[in-house]
């Protein structure tokens, strides 16, 4: 129980705070999103990553996040042979449960029971998966050519994307980026990971359309909340990986659906309120699950 007032209490109240927010006054949250995408979330990237070492340990991450989406993936195909469901549920639960809320969610949880160290691995792999959900989860969701060619032109819209490019460069180059220049860019980063928080409570509260189908959403549940962290512990494993790379992986293959997978279904009309009742209820069930995770690894 301490883990649970130490961690996930703090972060769920501040969710919370959103959450209410929200409610009482009806704010545009995808206004809120863009600023944090173009600014607060760049800031933080470039920071994170410019002050890490890049080591072997990143190139397991990127093995893992290709081994863990392409499981899921199957995991999905195999429930919809046994369920019978049409294409559509499919394209639904694979959003839901290949793609984690690694972010708003999975860095402050990193952050709060792991510390610093984690934090050049927990935000690499944030970007990953933004990167690998912006290619599949809008191919997911539209099924056809053209929203393929449009998922992989959103990478190169992303900041984040550049951000990470520019980290690594400015590492290699023998010039040190001026005080007044960097500590501007720490401070806005460090702005970036409450705005996520309250913001995913915005982005929850924001829910109103919803569609509790308990077979699939039962099986999206397992398999993001059960399956996903069992398939991180059998990869660490099997690879020899860093005990703080491992703990980041299993953490982030814990966390509840993305709130992001409910915009691609609204788009690309692919089960829009099974996917925002999945992510709701991944969502609520993570208080438990992820307690109890952070007390085995601990």
């Amino acid at each position: 129980m301490q883990l649970f007032f130490q961690v996930v209490l703090p972060i769920m109240a501040v969710f919370g705070a959103g959450y209410i927010l929200q409610r009482i006054r009806i704010l545009d949250v995808k206004s809120l999103a863009t600023v944090s995408i173009y600014i607060f979330l760049p800031a933080l990237v470039f920071t994170t990553l410019y002050e890490s070492s890049f080591n072997q340990g990143f190139t397991y991450i990127i093995v893992f996040a290709f081994f863990l989406l392409f499981m899921i993936i199957i995991l999905n195909k195999l429930f919809a042979r046994i369920f019978h469901w049409k294409e559509s549920v499919e394209s639904g639960s694979i959003l839901s449960t290949a793609f984690m809320n690694s972010g708003n969610y999975g860095v402050p949880v990193m952050l709060f029971s792991i510390g610093e160290a984690a934090m050049p691995y927990a935000i690499f792999l944030m970007v990953l998966q933004t990167l690998i959900m912006n290619v599949f989860g809008v191919y997911y969701a539209s099924r056809s050519t053209s929203g393929f060619k449009e998922a992989l032109l959103m990478i190169f819209k992303m900041p984040a994307t550049y951000a990470t490019v520019l980290a690594f460069v400015f590492q290699a180059i023998p010039w040190e980026i001026p005080d007044s220049i960097y500590s501007t860019l720490t401070m806005v980063g460090d702005a970036a990971i409450p705005l996520m928080m309250v913001m995913l409570g915005m982005q929850l509260a924001s829910i109103t359309s919803l569609k509790f189908n308990w077979q699939v959403i039962s099986s999206a549940v397992g398999i993001r909340m059960v399956l996903s962290p069992l398939l991180a512990f059998l990869f660490i494993w099997i690879v020899p990986v860093d005990p703080v790379i491992g703990s980041v992986l299993v953490i982030v293959a814990a966390m509840p659906s993305a709130a992001t997978t409910t915009m691609f279904a609204i788009e690309f009309d692919s089960e829009p309120e099974l996917v925002s009742s999945i992510t709701l209820v991944t969502t609520l069930v993570s208080i438990i699950t992820v307690t109890v995770l952070l007390n085995i690894i601990a």
